[in-house]
């Protein structure tokens, strides 16, 4: 899957961020985890941030899962706050 413009040629690259791009070619776990969106840049309080261009996250069944740190945003938020849940159903974190 790729985040450029569908009726636009592949190799036109609509992003303003290159670690954003999600590669044609079928990646591993490991490589997607090494990944970087964004490597040891200052924010705007000066800070050095670095994000990763995918969210390993594991499921239920074991499973691990890569989510894209755009296109998966959605479901990135669901498993924060599933994680935000103890095991008797009840938040910890505010």
């Amino acid at each position: 899957m790729s985040i450029d413009k569908p009726n636009e040629p592949k190799d036109i690259f609509r992003s303003a961020n290159p670690g954003d791009r999600i590669s044609d070619e079928p990646q591993t776990i490991e490589e997607k985890a090494q990944q970087k969106a964004v490597d040891a840049v200052p924010d705007i309080t000066g800070d050095v941030v670095t994000v990763p261009t995918y969210f390993i996250v594991e499921e239920p069944d074991g499973e691990k899962k890569a989510l894209h740190h755009v296109k998966d945003a959605d479901e990135i938020s669901d498993v924060i706050r599933q994680a935000r849940v103890d095991e008797n159903g009840e938040r910890i974190w505010d």
